[in-house]
């Protein structure tokens, strides 16, 4: 697959040979006069094997992550997935995060320094012209608090994100940034642009009537032990009909929990649920959180709503960029919408991956699509 326009190309590949993917990747977005490169890989690559490829094959920068599924053309498993950014439009500006456990706010404060001094559009943080991509470490805790200071420091700029998966082995999880893979780490990349753009978020749920408080939680591990002050486990599922013995991966992505935050509602769902009766969410939960149980509104139909409006206030969007969360995967695949999914994200030519969790803004999502779409000049 190619899928271009002057200043954006798109591309993928299911080889299993490291070097042989790049090398067809390369083939179908590399750009002559490149800013810089994103790509979304299995973890079933060798790293060092992959990222010597990449290295080989790229000119600029290259970020990207190991991913829960990427997704192009179709959603796919152990392939790669990327996309080409060329100078006529673009500059990328990618600033690893090492170690996110040691990231504080005057490091959000350098961070922003080291953008504006990077900056050839512009001289200042400018929302018109820029956007922020941020990928994490999906298996660190730390979205929560990153997110926040990232989002703080860029400003007005708009920013997406997503945690970088493992497919669901949930062992270790890679990010990509200056010629080899991380763990622990983040990178954010600012994105200047002379191409109309829009981010949003698309979530298929709404507040139901049944609301419950967190009466006891450890946020640092993202547990929730009571509910209303009784066990977590038995709490929530005296609320859908059931017995806690009866929670499954099923009803937690049917029914996950959300938050009000001013006018706008967001996910918060739930991992798993503990022999001693407390839930691992996979986002963290404050003690005395007033929650509500969510209902779902239909994946395919926000979909195509969301992206109806996309199409009539942008026109043609030659590329979307994407972070897509894994359970939303998951349900499609449960109830036999993929291809129907898939339909909807060709009218955007949509690349991306799905994820361990999303980033919009300063906040940490779950069950959500966080994206921008690039219009035309």
């Amino acid at each position: 697959m190619r899928v271009e326009t002057p200043s954006v190309a798109r591309g993928e590949s299911q080889l299993s040979d490291p070097r042989a993917a790049v090398a067809e990747l390369a083939n179908q977005i590399r750009q002559d006069d490149a800013a810089g490169y994103l790509v979304f890989c299995s973890d079933a690559y060798d790293p060092d094997a992959l990222a010597a490829a990449l290295n080989d094959s790229f000119q600029g920068p290259v970020v990207g992550c190991t991913t829960a599924g990427e997704i192009g053309s179709h959603y796919t498993t152990d392939g790669i997935v990327g996309i080409g950014f060329s100078r006529s439009d673009f500059r990328l500006h990618p600033v690893l995060i090492p170690d996110l456990t040691d990231f504080q706010l005057p490091m959000a404060r350098q961070l922003n320094q080291e953008l504006l001094s990077r900056l050839e559009f512009t001289i200042k943080l400018d929302g018109q012209m820029q956007f922020g991509l941020v990928l994490m470490d999906g298996l660190s805790i730390m979205e929560e608090s990153i997110i926040a200071m990232v989002g703080t420091s860029l400003e007005r700029v708009p920013v997406i994100g997503g945690s970088a998966g493992d497919n669901l082995h949930f062992r270790e999880t890679r990010v990509f940034a200056d010629g080899r893979f991380h763990t622990g780490a983040g990178i954010v990349t600012l994105f200047e642009t002379r191409l109309p753009y829009h981010t949003f978020q698309l979530q298929h749920f709404e507040p139901s009537e049944q609301d419950l408080v967190i009466t006891e939680a450890d946020p640092s591990i993202r547990r929730v032990k009571e509910i209303d002050g009784g066990p977590a486990a038995e709490e929530y599922a005296g609320l859908l009909g059931l017995q806690a013995k009866d929670l499954t991966p099923r009803e937690f992505s049917r029914h996950p929990l959300m938050l009000q935050i001013g006018e706008d509602w967001y996910v918060r769902s739930i991992q798993k649920a503990n022999s001693d009766g407390s839930l691992d969410f996979f986002c963290a939960i404050e003690e005395g959180l007033p929650l509500t149980i969510a209902r779902g509104v239909g994946l395919v139909t926000t979909l195509e709503a969301r992206i109806d409006r996309l199409i009539s206030e942008m026109g043609k969007i030659p590329c979307t960029l994407g972070c897509d969360c894994i359970l939303r995967r998951l349900e499609m695949m449960e109830k036999g919408k993929t291809a129907a999914v898939e339909e909807q994200l060709a009218r955007i030519n949509f690349t991306g991956f799905s994820t361990f969790g999303e980033q919009y803004g300063p906040i940490h999502v779950n069950q959500t699509l966080t994206a921008v779409a690039l219009g035309k000049r």
